[in-house]
């Protein structure tokens, strides 16, 4: 690939953008922090769930061997809080909020290659808790907690910027039996009635922080390429992820690239539970396709606050129709269109501008995955095929236009092919009901003429009606769907 084509992406950690350098050549090794499965997924989830998503569909359209991993928590302080509020056994609270979540993914198109879960990993986590106590960078607390001990890691605060000690305090609940305030769980001794595991320090469950650690490096290796989450990850879990990482394995850096996501927020307010403004992604999805609200989660740039609204919503269904009726106009077309063996100037200049807009298509995409750019110049695509190309079919600009328009709709992931194909043969069957309806009443009055004159009509376009008695069916003879 050359430099102008190299792909450079955001590091939290750096504070600026990074050309993408796998680990292994050609494999690009990617790791998003999942959910906690305690409460519906919302629509700030699934704008990270889509953007990894859509960064996975791009890297892997430019050549390279993705793999995704994404976590499931299914074991935490809060899923244990929910099961005791509603009196439930804490498993069935997880089971119903993983398929919510697992049919969240499946409906906006998401593909996540394996789904570890905290709770099939324990044996991988005790172990990995080992090392670090044996490496002197863990201690056993008399609870029989374990914990990291930050100060014997030098680089820590850098992720989150917050290199002050005071701004690194965190589960106040154990500062009786921490050394320092901002030494973070790695094992949480069991309390009655909670679930719990047996381990070398007593029964118990793993910290929040060591699980990803573990579970990514587990599929991924001791090193790999992108981290990602959204901001609000940052402090404390990414910075407590690579510190024990980097302390474990002895190596700097564990992840190349930390990327994060921006917030999802409600008018000029963060969405959060506190301020009872969460919208549950299931409702969105009844109110607005997938593609819809995938295009919606990627017209603002990944790194910055999204706005939920019901207007930019709207606003974003009006190209996402756009997209359809112009790949679907495109497909018409590209039967129709005529193989010539010379074209005009015109034709030449349009044949450069789609080659151009391809390019910067990926210009785009390869900046830090801007998507908005990227999205405008699909724009700048569609209005060339509804203003030049409809009414200019040649052969080198139809099938230009419809390879570019697949591969931007291949990593946005507005559709499947098959989806808009199923959405016109059932609109197809309605009006050739109506029409067959219309002509067997046209029939019965003994308006043959008329009935004969639709019949031949049809004929025309490739559609033949066969009659017995009153009875119509009709096959395609000439333009099949396909």
């Amino acid at each position: 690939m050359s430099h102008e084509y190299s792909i450079k992406l955001y590091d939290t950690l750096m504070k600026n953008e990074k050309e993408l350098e796998p680990v292994e050549p050609q494999i690009v090794k990617m790791y998003v922090c999942g959910p906690t499965v305690y409460d519906y997924t919302h629509i700030g989830h699934g704008r990270t769930y889509v953007v990894y998503d859509s960064l996975k569909r791009y890297l892997t359209l430019r050549g390279y061997n993705v793999i995704h991993v994404m976590n499931i928590t299914d074991i935490d302080d809060k899923i244990i809080r929910r099961a005791r509020e509603e009196n439930r056994d804490w498993r069935e609270i997880v089971d119903e909020y993983t398929r919510d979540y697992l049919e969240a993914l499946e409906k906006l198109g998401v593909k996540v290659d394996h789904h570890p879960r905290v709770t099939n990993h324990v044996g991988e986590i005790i172990e990995f808790i080992q090392g670090l106590i044996e490496r002197g960078y863990a201690y056993i607390a008399p609870s029989g907690s374990v914990y990291f001990e930050v100060d014997k890691y030098d680089d820590y605060g850098r992720l989150s910027s917050r290199l002050e000690k005071e701004y690194w305090s965190q589960e106040p609940e154990f500062l009786g039996e921490k050394k320092k305030p901002y030494d973070f769980a790695l094992w949480k001794a069991a309390k009655p009635g909670e679930p719990y595991w047996d381990s070398p320090w007593g029964k118990g469950r793993p910290g929040w922080h060591i699980e990803c650690s573990v579970m990514s490096s587990r599929y991924l290796g001791d090193r790999f390429d992108i981290h990602g989450g959204g901001t609000d990850l940052i402090f404390p879990h990414h910075e407590n992820e690579r510190a024990q990482s980097e302390a474990y394995y002895g190596k700097k850096p564990w992840v190349s690239i930390w990327m994060h996501t921006g917030l999802l927020m409600v008018g000029t307010d963060k969405m959060s539970k506190s301020l009872g403004n969460i919208i549950p992604l299931k409702d969105a999805l009844n109110k607005w396709n997938p593609g819809t609200l995938r295009l919606w989660y990627l017209h603002v740039h990944y790194r910055k606050p999204l706005s939920f609204t019901d207007e930019s919503l709207e606003q974003v269904n009006k190209l996402y129709n756009r997209v359809v009726s112009a790949y679907e106009l495109l497909r018409k077309l590209l039967p129709e269109s005529k193989e010539l063996f010379y074209l005009r100037d015109d034709d030449v200049r349009l044949a450069k501008e789609l080659l151009r807009l391809n390019t910067e298509f990926h210009r785009a995409l390869s900046d830090d995955f801007n998507t908005p750019q990227a999205i405008a110049v699909m724009n700048e695509l569609l209005t060339i095929i509804f203003r030049e190309i409809q009414y200019n079919p040649k052969y080198l600009l139809t099938t230009l236009a419809t390879r570019i328009l697949r591969s931007m709709n291949y990593v946005f992931g507005l559709f499947e092919e098959r989806e808009i194909r199923e959405d016109y043969e059932s609109l197809l069957n309605e009006v050739m009901r109506v029409l067959v309806d219309t002509r067997k009443e046209l029939r019965r009055r003994g308006m043959y003429d008329l009935a004969d004159n639709m019949r031949n009509e049809l004929l025309k376009a490739g559609i033949q009606l066969m009659d017995k008695g009153l009875e119509t069916t009709w096959i395609i003879t000439k333009k099949k769907i396909s």
